[in-house]
């Protein structure tokens, strides 16, 4: 079970981006949640196998329809992080 942090970056808020990352993940069964950051940005922390980390990227990059993502940051989430085991909105 891998931890990653991904920082969405260009038109991601208030495009229905939350919603969208909400559905993924829960649809391939990961653990965390997703937030608007006050910069316009959008955070996604998740836990899961690999696969399905990398799967969840690859739909961040391209988001939902209105959306425009410019850039993904991610890095790894340190083992002492606690991470939820369902996925939420906050």
């Amino acid at each position: 079970m891998s931890r990653r942090r991904w920082i969405a970056r260009g038109r991601v808020q208030g495009v229905g981006f939350r919603w969208f990352v909400w559905r993924e993940a829960e649809r391939l069964g990961l653990g965390g949640f997703v937030r608007n950051l006050r910069d316009g940005t959008v955070e996604v922390v998740s836990q899961g196998p690999d696969a399905a980390l990398d799967e969840l990227a690859a739909l961040l990059r391209r988001g939902p329809p209105g959306s425009q993502v410019e850039a993904l940051d991610s890095r790894d989430v340190p083992a002492e992080l606690e991470v939820p085991n369902s996925f939420g909105i906050k």
